[in-house]
């Protein structure tokens, strides 16, 4: 894989009074919105094409987000499947006179590339570079294991 397509993309804007919950701060499906939106552009920026959200999982609301900050979202590819692409997402808040950034928010999405006809198509194999990026993949796929005990614990819950 050449390095002309970007594994990482990174999203900042402020959060606005239209985000705010009953609580005063940023509500909780805002911020799943922004990583959604950016997980979609990191995934597609590495396949070239269109993609689909096929999983989210273990986010972690960390750190509340108050209205006016500035929110910094960060997202990276972390391990790819023949179509499938992991994206580790963090999202990040400050006040904007300040310069440290706080950690608000977690989770890891897994978009699957499609082809003109919506069938999965092949993406771009990520590999990993440094330590960080073994780790990372490492992760991924530490969680794709996870993931296959709570489907089968599921089976019996989830209709098609």
């Amino acid at each position: 894989m050449s390095k002309s397509k970007n594994e990482t993309l990174t999203l900042r804007f402020l959060a606005e009074p239209g985000d705010v919950n009953f609580g005063g701060k940023v509500h909780g499906g805002a911020v799943m919105k922004w990583i959604d939106q950016a997980g979609y552009a990191c995934a597609v920026n590495w396949c070239g094409g269109y993609a689909v959200t096929v999983y989210v999982g273990g986010i972690r609301f960390l750190n509340p987000i108050h209205i006016g900050n500035l929110v910094e979202i960060r997202a990276r590819v972390i391990y790819t499947g023949s179509s499938s692409m992991h994206i580790a997402v963090d999202v990040y808040s400050k006040k904007p006179e300040k310069d440290a950034y706080k950690h608000t928010t977690h989770c890891i999405i897994i978009f699957v590339a499609l082809d003109e006809d919506g069938k999965p198509c092949p993406v771009p194999s990520f590999v990993p570079q440094n330590e960080e990026e073994v780790k990372l993949e490492h992760y991924a796929k530490k969680l794709m294991e996870l993931r296959k005990g709570i489907e089968g614990e599921m089976e019996d819950f989830v209709r098609s």
